[in-house]
């Protein structure tokens, strides 16, 4: 069963409809009751690193996603803000993060780039594996998904990377530590690669 977080941030219904095309048994999870029988979750997220951590923490739903993630072991995904979650801290705010991945999420520097990019990092890209696990499988350099964001990920631990991508500097579009999964980009918007991804979540 998957559980898809509604903390009030993230489009909890691309998912849920996705599952259901994809006949998956899902629960959209709201209350700690809602998460009995949930043996995975999908952690969605939009908009500021803040917002999205300020709700999570006034859901009442945090105390117990640490006891499922960090001591149960069941498996999470992490989608775009929901993967900058993960981490420890963001450059974008102050509050801090989950920190079920070690690193800290930073902004798209214009100067740095080594070419002319603009902000967010808006449409469909590619991505180079970098590890190939059950979670990327069949998802090779031809698997395309839609971005939309101004910060990215970067892992303490070079070994946590899943994916790459480049958009003026190369950065880490995928992680992965033991249970915990999380990518920058949206499958919910990704049609068949992202269903792909989504199937492949269920199947781990």
């Amino acid at each position: 069963m998957i559980g898809i977080v509604d903390y009030g941030v993230g489009n909890v219904l691309a998912f849920a409809n996705m599952y259901r095309r994809m006949n998956i048994s899902y629960q959209v999870v709201e209350t700690t009751k809602d998460l009995a029988g949930v043996d995975r979750i999908i952690l969605p997220g939009v908009g500021s690193f803040d917002y999205a951590m300020a709700k999570l923490n006034e859901s009442g739903l945090r105390e117990n996603l640490d006891q499922i993630v960090l001591v149960e072991k069941k498996p999470v995904l992490g989608v775009c803000v929901g993967m900058q979650m993960l981490a420890q801290s963001s450059d974008e705010g102050e509050l801090p993060g989950l920190g079920w991945v070690p690193g800290n999420v930073k902004k798209f520097s214009l100067e740095e780039s080594a070419v002319k990019i603009r902000l967010p990092h808006m449409g469909w890209n590619n991505f180079s594996m970098t590890r190939n696990t059950q979670f990327l499988h069949d998802l090779d350099k031809d698997a395309w998904f839609y971005y939309l964001h101004s910060y990215y990920f970067v892992c303490s631990d070079v070994a946590d990377e899943l994916a790459s991508c480049d958009y003026g500097v190369k950065f880490s579009c995928a992680v992965n530590r033991e249970n915990v999964y999380g990518v920058q980009f949206h499958p919910e918007k990704s049609h068949e690669f992202g269903a792909k991804l989504l199937r492949n979540f269920a199947e781990l």
